[in-house]
């Protein structure tokens, strides 16, 4: 079932991977590792369809969910590089119509940090093409907060993609897509896009077991009915999280139950916060590069020092989205978390580490005290509990082969 090289070191990764796949737990799935600059694992196997007519091969892509988000912030951290954008600046600098009713005094670092209280749309979710980009826009720039910008924290699921994409389109005039094929994947040689075309298309594998957005929870929603004194302090986050809905409000399941992940619409359109597609082995190289000195064969991807600033921790939750979850980020990137790796709900990230999970069970990051860059894409969405486990079984083999 399983094919690609792996070196001796980490041939507890290629076990694993075998194990998800010949038990059916994974359909199809990849995972890749560079260390110290090095390609030591890249494995492949299964199927690209749920009915088992393609075997999954070396260069099938797939939809790799949020993790696009931490490729965005990889594109955002450039431009910071390139003193095009300045994150203490208000948003409205750069894209003076999105100053109004509420949102005036919204940085730029609002939006990296999910901090902007926009993880909706006030009204719904406009009823068009995943590639009607200005509807979208218009439509948030001209609403009110759910939340104060700037004082609390909730992931932007979805928004994200036209907040984050319409800034940088008016700093920049490239969408991130074009600009990241241009400015990173070309001159990198790095399989992963954002908006597919034809050709790409026919190297996708077909996301299955896609649950609506909106199920994707803890199973505890009873909690919202325990008075707050017989709670700790995180259960009261998860009981306010619950009670506010904003959970509901940025899970938008409208969209996808038409027009889903599988679809030509969303597969073609430019998504930053969610439909990049790639393979394991194009987003470990990627954060192989970065956590090697952001240097690969005399190209220079942007300074570390930048990089440095966008992984260190500026928010931390609680997360008014995400169940009052303590949850680090950076500029766009996902850090350290669920550390102790007792649960596969969460993604884990040690510390030091910067990427992003997808909520179909895709990760990637980067580990630059470590040297790693590291990527497990799959195309079976796994249950609330373990959506995550697989990736963290191979990320726990991958720190234990190299201490």
């Amino acid at each position: 079932m399983v094919k690609g090289h792996c070196d001796a070191q980490f041939l507890k990764l290629k076990s694993i991977l075998e194990k998800q796949l010949n038990s059916n737990y994974e359909l199809g799935a990849s995972v890749s590792v560079e260390w110290q600059g090095r390609e030591v694992v890249n494995l492949y196997g299964g199927f690209k369809d749920e009915s088992k007519n393609c075997q999954w091969t070396e260069d099938t892509i797939v939809n790799v969910f949020s993790v696009t988000k931490a490729v965005s912030g990889i594109c955002i951290t450039k431009l910071i590089d390139d003193g095009l954008l300045d994150v203490d600046q208000n948003v409205s600098y750069y894209w003076p119509e999105y100053g109004c009713n509420g949102k005036e005094n919204t940085k730029v670092i609002d939006f990296l940090t999910h901090r902007a209280g926009m993880f909706g749309f006030q009204d719904g979710i406009p009823k068009v093409p995943w590639s009607e980009w200005d509807i979208y826009v218009k439509a948030l720039e001209k609403q009110k907060p759910f939340r104060e910008p700037g004082v609390s924290q909730g992931y932007h699921a979805v928004t994200f993609a036209w907040l984050v994409g319409e800034l940088f389109k008016r700093v920049e005039g490239r969408t991130i897509g074009v600009y990241f094929k241009e400015e990173i994947a070309e001159p990198f040689n790095i399989d992963f896009h954002i908006g597919l075309n034809d050709s790409q298309i026919e190297r996708c594998a077909t996301i299955t077991s896609f649950n609506r957005l909106d199920s994707i929870k803890p199973p505890i929603e009873f909690i919202k009915y325990f008075p707050n004194f017989l709670l700790n302090k995180a259960l009261i986050n998860l009981k306010k999280s619950f009670e506010s809905k904003d959970f509901l409000k940025a899970f938008m399941p409208e969209p996808f139950i038409n027009n889903g992940p599988n679809s030509y619409d969303f597969r073609t359109s430019e998504l930053p916060a969610g439909n990049g597609h790639g393979t394991a082995s194009g987003l470990a190289k990627l954060f192989g590069i970065l956590s090697t000195g952001c240097k690969r064969n005399n190209n220079t991807l942007m300074r570390e020092d930048s990089l440095y600033k966008a992984t260190r921790i500026y928010t931390s939750g609680p997360d008014t989205v995400l169940f009052g979850v303590l949850l680090n980020f950076g500029y766009c990137f996902m850090l350290e978390g669920n550390k102790k790796s007792e649960i596969n709900f969460a993604p884990i990230f040690y510390k030091g580490t910067f990427g992003h999970a997808g909520i179909g069970g895709s990760v990637a990051f980067g580990d630059i005290k470590n040297q790693i860059g590291y990527s497990f894409v799959c195309n079976k969405q796994q249950k609330n509990k373990n959506l995550y486990k697989t990736s963290n079984l191979l990320t726990k083999a991958l720190y234990k082969a190299i201490s």
